[in-house]
């Protein structure tokens, strides 16, 4: 399974990113199942609804939900983080952990942000 990050589905609505384009194109390529988290249909619809944009077609993704399970890894995984001195957003770490624990890889471009976490367990989908 392939979680979409936030960054992601904002390229990939956006009817003129050609990023956007070439990452439908690694999924659709990939034939896995796919997936966004409620925490990225959170920020997500948030700025749909901030920008009157319609919602419609970003409803249609499934969206995993977070669980007291991913709220335990995620936060050994923001702890550590912070402890090996490459802190993250906790909402990144909310993210990571619902990826881990269905075993599912996240695509996103904010790979900078989330590689400290691959030691935690998390993998990254790669659209190379």
């Amino acid at each position: 399974m392939i979680i979409l990050d936030t960054d992601i589905l904002i390229e990939i609505f956006d009817r003129d990113s050609e990023r956007g384009d070439e990452a439908l194109e690694a999924i659709t390529s990939s034939s896995e199942d796919v997936a966004t988290t409620a925490i990225s249909l959170h920020e997500i619809l948030y700025g749909l609804e901030k920008y009157a944009k319609p919602i419609k077609d970003v409803l249609l993704l499934p969206a995993l939900p977070y669980t007291k399970r991913d709220a335990q890894t995620s936060a050994r995984m923001e702890t550590d983080a912070e402890a090996d001195g490459r802190p993250t957003r906790r909402t990144d770490a909310m993210i990571a952990a619902i990826a881990v624990n269905h075993g599912a890889s996240l695509f996103t471009f904010n790979v900078r942000h989330l590689k400290p976490l691959e030691k935690m367990g998390l993998k990254l989908f790669s659209a190379t």
